[in-house]
């Protein structure tokens, strides 16, 4: 069964946001699977600067940050469709930078959850390049807005991206 529910002339962009070891690709990956848009995943577009200071275990601050948010924001003005986007986008000055100037309808999708599960998470996955040390620096910036839909991660990720399909796809097809 297809459960790909998207009009191929929607150019909204989903950021799937949170700290580190959320879940947000994980999400972002089968959102893009049940609603037919192409997702990518925010750390591809950091500079080797910044995930070389991460590797050593030094968080990055606003102006590390500015680039790699620029790239994102560049890389979605230039897209003809809709996408999907892991991004953290913890402070509102990183999501006002990612949607500078951006024509297109935005949903800002945050993962929240316990420290103790995300960091449980992070301790265990061996691909990536952020260190678990570096979560509690994530956690001390994190501002979800009140714009924001917001799901816990203790529900399973089926419940999240089906959640995620009625409150805006389904939602804007009804009215």
């Amino acid at each position: 069964m297809n459960d790909q529910i998207n009009d191929p002339l929607d150019t909204s962009i989903y950021f799937i946001c949170g700290v580190s070891g959320c879940g947000k690709s994980t999400v972002g990956k089968t959102l893009s699977e049940k609603i037919d848009l192409p997702f990518y995943d925010g750390d591809d577009f950091h500079p080797e600067e910044n995930v070389t200071k991460m590797e050593s275990g030094l968080p990055l601050n606003d102006e590390d940050r500015k680039g790699w948010l620029a790239a994102i924001n560049q890389f979605v003005a230039k897209s003809k469709t809709g996408l999907i986007i892991a991004c953290s986008a913890l402070k509102e000055i990183y999501r006002i930078q990612l949607a500078e100037g951006l024509e297109k309808q935005i949903h800002w999708i945050f993962l929240e959850g316990k420290f103790e599960l995300i960091y449980n998470r992070m301790t265990s996955r061996m691909d990536h390049f952020m260190p678990s040390t570096l979560l509690q620096s994530q956690f001390d910036i994190l501002k979800i807005p009140d714009y924001a839909l917001v799901y816990d991660i203790d529900n399973t990720v089926e419940e999240i991206t089906e959640n995620i399909i009625s409150e805006t796809i389904k939602k804007n097809i009804d009215h």
